[in-house]
């Protein structure tokens, strides 16, 4: 099989597996390494539109991060101005691929200009650029894909061809198309969630997004340190962010007067709010895909504690008995909770304690970094607790980009 075809069928089996890919942060770290992958790129980048403007939403650099590593990178706020003087800008405004031999040489005509400082403050060499529009069916620009220094076989840097464009202007064309879906995938469940938000001030939108990003790379750095497979670790991932999102779905059956209380609730009150954890599980009693399974997991076991001393417990007929009937049982224990309701009861926690509340004000970083600390092996699994600080500096990056 020639080079040409080889390639072309490479792209049809991603493009495949782009449309499984729900969650949409998964979605572009699929897409980023593949488009590199066509053009042996060291680096990359993707942005998005948001609000009228670009938002720098994700990246990847083999010289200073794996491709498969968690980035603190990828939870840049960063934004820029959809008009010509930028690079990125320019391709989105004009809708053409542009490709650049020496970002440093750049022609003094040019409308547009290189901005060097994320090569300054990451001590980085930029070369070689080719960004491309990601361009839906209907002719709508979703983005730009942005792949960086292109390298031989032996590693050392070349220009981009006119190949290489013709590869990645059809596989960004895809690729539009699968972000465009998981966009409105996202978007539906953020409005799902807004429902929870009507009944409870506290579920907000940015607290779902952080929780629902610092369990999947909470997950990540716990699968990779387990030696998983990268692909396992990814499809995972796709499922755990959005789930995680769902934590407290099912608050929505709890009464206003304890959702919406200024202050401390009562022992009796807060009795009751422990049943949001079984009200948000029977919602997806019947699950119709691994998604679903997930989701119901993660909500009923995510305030179980390692030493057994949280709840809802064990229960009898969590499904088939009238709620009211159901009685709170012994709390699960250490291994026997699943894995993902520990992880999420971290970044649950940690979002609830450093975030302000109406009842409450936001603890200092530090006392809230000794109390997740000091409850390794008590509310905490302590294994994960180990890897929540190793990846601190992407929890800081999340919060900072999912602010209230």
């Amino acid at each position: 099989m020639s080079r040409e075809l080889e390639v072309i069928r490479k792209i049809l089996v991603t493009v495949e597996e782009l449309g499984q890919i729900k969650d949409l942060d998964t979605l572009l770290e699929k897409i980023l390494f593949e488009a590199r992958m066509l053009t042996h790129a060291d680096a990359g980048s993707i942005y998005l539109v948001e609000d009228d403007k670009l938002k720098f939403t994700y990246v990847q650099n083999d010289t200073l991060f794996k491709s498969s590593s968690v980035s603190k990178y990828f939870y840049s706020d960063k934004k820029m101005d959809i008009n010509e003087k930028s690079i990125a800008g320019y391709v989105a405004s004009t809708g053409k691929t542009l490709m650049i031999d020496d970002a440093y040489n750049l022609p003094a005509n040019l409308p547009f200009g290189f901005d060097k400082s994320f090569d300054k403050s990451a001590n980085y060499k930029t070369v070689s650029i080719m960004t491309t529009p990601l361009k839906t069916s209907m002719g709508k620009i979703i983005g730009v894909l942005q792949i960086i220094n292109a390298l031989d076989f032996d590693k050392k840097p070349v220009t981009f061809t006119e190949s290489h464009k013709l590869y990645v202007e059809y596989f960004a064309s895809n690729a539009a198309v699968a972000i465009e879906r998981a966009l409105l995938t996202r978007e539906l469940i953020l409005r799902m969630l807004k429902m929870s938000q009507l009944r409870d001030p506290k579920e907000t939108g940015a607290h779902v997004n952080r929780v629902g990003a610092y369990s999947a790379e909470l997950y990540g750095a716990w699968a990779k340190h387990k030696g998983l497979n990268n692909d396992e670790i990814l499809e995972k991932k796709d499922l755990i962010r959005l789930a995680s999102m769902l934590h407290d779905v099912g608050k929505v059956a709890i009464s206003d007067l304890i959702l919406k209380k200024p202050a401390k609730l009562t022992q009796d009150e807060f009795e009751i709010m422990k049943y949001h954890t079984i009200y948000g599980a029977r919602l997806f009693q019947d699950p119709r895909s691994e998604m679903d399974r997930i989701s119901g997991e993660i909500a009923l076991s995510h305030h179980e504690k390692w030493d057994g001393t949280g709840y809802p417990g064990k229960l009898e007929n969590l499904y088939t008995t009238d709620i009211t009937d159901i009685n709170l049982g012994n709390g699960y224990k250490g291994e026997e909770i699943p894995i993902l309701g520990r992880i999420c009861a971290i970044a649950d926690v940690y979002d609830a304690l450093i975030s302000r509340r109406v009842y409450k004000d936001a603890w200092d970083e530090d006392e809230v970094l000794n109390h997740i600390k000091e409850q390794g092996g008590s509310h905490f699994d302590p294994e994960l607790i180990d890897r929540f600080f190793e990846i601190y500096d992407v929890i800081k990056a999340i919060r900072g980009k999912f602010r209230d």
